[in-house]
């Protein structure tokens, strides 16, 4: 398990043991209401490595990387690292989120625009 949290450390190039779940990262989170875990959950979830839980998670594809959760932060953490490092780890992995095929047309409006970009990025390689 640590060989996942090494990359996505790497990947992000962010501490995240470094991380003391104060909460402000969620607090300030304009997304946080579409999520099913918040924020500062998913890297709490990779701190006791239960990272397929995160990986799993629609808050790693509905985070919009605004940058919020960063400037909030006491410890200087980029949570928006963290997710994206979360987001390429998933498609790496090659584990469908969603099949953008299976989709209705009147649908993708709705679904968070990194999510179709990520598929994107997956099908054309």
């Amino acid at each position: 398990m640590d060989n996942i949290i090494d990359k996505i450390s790497d990947i992000s190039g962010e501490n995240i043991y470094a991380c003391y779940q104060c909460g402000k990262c969620s607090a300030g989170c304009p997304s946080v209401e579409q999520m099913d875990i918040l924020p500062n959950q998913v890297i709490r979830l990779i701190q006791i490595g239960r990272v397929e839980l995160a990986l799993k998670s629609n808050a790693i594809w509905v985070c919009a990387s605004c940058f919020m959760c960063s400037v909030r932060c006491p410890r200087g953490i980029d949570l928006s690292k963290i997710m994206e490092a979360l987001r390429e780890i998933h498609l790496r992995e090659d584990i469908d989120h969603i099949d953008i095929k299976d989709v209705r047309r009147e649908n993708v409006y709705e679904l968070p625009q990194i999510a179709l970009v990520a598929n994107f990025r997956k099908q054309t390689g």
